[in-house]
Parts: C-alpha cells; sequence; structure tokens
C-alpha cells in the first residue's frame, strides 16, 4: 500500500508563500503604524499575529509523508517543502523487523512512532511527523501497519 501526500506540495507552497506575504505585508504596516500612530500600542500585533502564524505553520510538523509496503520492505520519507530548514528522514527495512507502532494525536500534532528491532540495541524507534495527513489516509496507514505486524506476531508464534 502506498501512501503519499506529495500531490498536495503546491498547496503548502501556496500557505507557505501567503504566510511570508502577510508577515511582510505587517512589517510594512508596523513601520508606517509607527510613522503615524494611528493604533498606538496595538500596531506590534502587525507583527507578532503572522509571525506566530508562520512559525505554527512549521511547528506542526514536515508537510510531506510517503509510506510504501509494496514489497519486502517498508519505506517511509519524511520532509518539508522548504529543503533547508529540516534535515529529511527516510528509512527503509524490512516488514520482519517492525515490532509495533503507535500515533500519538496531540491537538494540531500528530506523530507516528514506529519500534524496529535492530541487532545491536534490541530495537530503534524511528519518529516520523504525520500531521498534515487526511484522517483517511492515516486511517490507511494503521490498516497497513496492523496488518504487518499481525503478519509478524502470527510467524513469532509459529517458530515457538
Amino acid at each position: 500500500m502506498r501512501i503519499s501526500n506529495r500531490g498536495k506540495i503546491s498547496i503548502y507552497n501556496f500557505i507557505n508563500m501567503m504566510l511570508v506575504l502577510i508577515l511582510a505585508g505587517g512589517i510594512f504596516a508596523f513601520l508606517l503604524e509607527d510613522r503615524f500612530n494611528l493604533l498606538g500600542d496595538f500596531s506590534y500585533l502587525f507583527i507578532v499575529i503572522p509571525a506566530i502564524m508562520l512559525v505554527a505553520f512549521y511547528l506542526i510538523g514536515r508537510q510531506i509523508f510517503e509510506y510504501d509496503s509494496d514489497g519486502e520492505a517498508l519505506n517511509f520519507k519524511n520532509r518539508n517543502i522548504v529543503p533547508f530548514i529540516d534535515k529529511p528522514l527516510s528509512d527503509e527495512f524490512p516488514k520482519y523487523k517492525l515490532i509495533s507502532y503507535e500515533i500519538v494525536d496531540m491537538f494540531l500534532i500528530k506523530r507516528l512512532y514506529v519500534k524496529v528491532s535492530s541487532k545491536n540495541t534490541g530495537s530503534t524507534m524511528l519518529k516520523y511527523e504525520i500531521s498534515y495527513l487526511s484522517k483517511k489516509e492515516i486511517k490507511d496507514l494503521k490498516f497497513s501497519l496492523n496488518k504487518v505486524v499481525t503478519t509478524n506476531n502470527e510467524k513469532k508464534e509459529l517458530i515457538k
């Protein structure tokens, strides 16, 4: 199963550009307000509100998430639309190494934690930001990961 929100890159770029333009307009309005003094003490809101909106857009998480479970491996890719802000995450490992997963939903922020077995430490926790996925995409992701975890647990039971 493949899940990707790469098709929404243009929407996220548009939102990003609008937030940057609103911030630039707010700075310009603040400078004009400082000269004409129409609003008084509330003129700083021209900068603060757009800056908070722009920071929130980036703090929610990486915008692009790709998942591929076709074949014998699981592929996870998570990146930001602005390449220099965050380093992109890209992991690929065999399906049999998947131990468990957990999706944490905190108001606007959604995270996927994947526990993978490893030779050195026993297990490793991988974190992906899935805040920008739709409910249907998250449901499909849960279904696919449940299928892999169930298959792995059944194989472990057969070995015992």
